[in-house]
């Protein structure tokens, strides 16, 4: 294992967080905020430490292991979180486990928080959380991945270790670097489309490209305490669906269509037609539910709001226009539930992956038929192509863990003081870098004890890096490598 070039990775991603700071000071001069001197010492501590640590690692082997990769996968994301605290601290007055907190929602793009009040905030200071998703939301990862070839140093290792998804090795372009690039300029797209869009809907010019950062990254941070309720309007809700539908389908299939011209891959794609028709269906059944025992009085009112918490919920964004911890029936259970098969892999959503939950259900649909037809040789397909077993494998074995990670983390979140549903939530939401649950929970996290804040850390990162990868570092046969 060479640590010295690890720690050289390290610090020159600090050195580009030290860098993104940038963009809250100016928006804080711009709008003559004396709030932008809360970024000047965090800005000099990250470039400082990341030039250190480049320094030092500067003349070491180039040679990165896959080993090497999640162990620098790992550091970057907790050093981000860590570092994402520090403005966090001096600039709304946090504690520190309430900073990492919130800061850690932010960079996983769960969009759980702990703040209130963000009406009255500086807009240096609220831009700086949306930055958070936006970054957070493709992926440092990627970005630096982009520029490593000029410094002499391969990629691949942290590509495979930090993107989302189970096929892991594919890539869009055949140099890592294209792929990146491909990436970001996707992702980039996006954000600025969405940013138009809701400008065009009504949004401010500030509001517009601040909710554009966190409904392309999945995140759900808003600059308003009623989040979308706070427009109170149809066109920007449609907006808001659109663009988290786009972010929580593949990369991949957008870099398709975008080579192609052609919108029809996103038809022809088996998860991404899944994950549409899924969605579909989760509207119809929530919507007609609202109608029927809900306060609606017209089915286009119900499906409205339906529409928007569903597919705010499954692509892990966390937005909403209604509180549906209050709506009837099993809806709200219902809505946690949906949060778990999340996006598509290869997006900014979190969740288990529509892909993996396909995998699942089709192979268990496999086993029901070899029973029927012992001796018949039945191979598992997506679409027109054979899955590999050792995939199906690595399918099954993820979701065990992930579910030994729900149940484990829902009893400390009891330990911690929450009611048992409302602890279930939390890990839910967190796990699943969703943001809302239900209870205590439903809105904040402000009034859960530090231990739980910090268990939900712990699920956000667990989360995020689809916990594989933490586990990896974890284990002891890692380290005797």
């Amino acid at each position: 294992m060479n640590l010295f070039l690890v720690g050289r990775i390290v610090g020159i991603y600090a050195l580009i967080f030290g860098v993104t700071l940038v963009t809250p000071i100016l928006v804080g001069l711009w709008y003559r905020e004396p709030e932008v001197l809360h970024f000047l010492w965090p800005m000099a501590g990250s470039l400082g430490f990341g030039a250190l640590l480049w320094l030092i690692g500067r003349r070491r082997a180039r040679d990165l292991s896959v080993g090497d990769g999640y162990l620098v996968v790992t550091l970057f994301w907790v050093l981000l979180s860590l570092l994402g605290a520090w403005p966090l601290m001096s600039g709304f007055g946090l504690s520190p486990v309430d900073a990492l907190f919130e800061s850690t929602s932010g960079i996983t793009t769960t969009g759980a928080t702990v703040i209130a009040g963000l009406d009255t905030m500086p807009r240096s200071l609220l831009f700086y959380r949306q930055q958070l998703q936006w970054f957070g939301g493709m992926g440092l990862i990627v970005l630096g991945v982009a520029v490593m070839p000029m410094l002499g140093i391969g990629g691949m290792q942290l590509y495979r270790a930090e993107a989302p998804g189970p096929l892991k090795e594919e890539k869009l372009t055949p140099r890592l670097t294209q792929t990146a690039r491909a990436l970001w300029l996707i992702y980039f797209s996006l954000t600025l489309a969405c940013a138009a869009g809701y400008w065009l809907a009504g949004m401010t010019p500030f509001d517009a490209v601040s909710h554009s950062l966190s409904t392309v990254s999945t995140g759900g941070f808003s600059t308003h305490d009623a989040s979308m309720a706070h427009f109170a309007s149809p066109a920007v809700e449609a907006v808001a669906v659109v663009f988290m539908l786009l972010a929580a389908i593949n990369f991949g299939v957008h870099y398709l269509v975008w080579l192609d011209r052609n919108p029809l891959h996103y038809l022809r794609d088996t998860e991404a037609r899944a994950f549409l028709g899924f969605v579909l269906a989760m509207v119809a059944l929530v919507g007609v539910i609202l109608y029927l025992e809900g306060p609606y009085d017209q089915v286009h009112a119900s499906l409205r709001d339906a529409a928007f918490e569903v597919v705010s919920i499954v692509t892990s964004t966390g937005f909403g226009t209604v509180d549906f911890a209050h709506w009837p029936d099993f809806l709200p259970l219902l809505l946690i539930y949906i949060s778990f098969v999340g996006g598509c892999g290869g997006s900014t959503a979190g969740g288990i992956k529509v892909l993996r939950v396909l995998l699942m259900v089709k192979q268990g649909a496999q086993e029901v038929r070899q029973l029927i037809h012992p001796h018949a040789i039945l191979p598992l397909r997506l679409g027109r192509r054979i899955v590999d077993p050792r995939l199906a494998r690595s399918v099954w074995g993820f979701f065990a863990l992930y579910t030994f990670a729900v149940a484990t983390l829902t009893l400390l979140m009891i330990h911690a003081g929450l009611a048992p549903l409302d602890a279930f939530s939390a890990v839910a939401t967190c796990l699943n870098n969703l943001g809302p649950g239900l209870g205590e929970v439903a809105l904040t996290f402000q009034s859960v004890s530090d231990l739980g804040k910090l268990l939900g850390v712990v699920a956000m990162l667990l989360g995020r890096l689809e916990i594989l990868t933490i586990l990896v570092i974890l284990s002891p046969a890692f380290w005797r490598r």
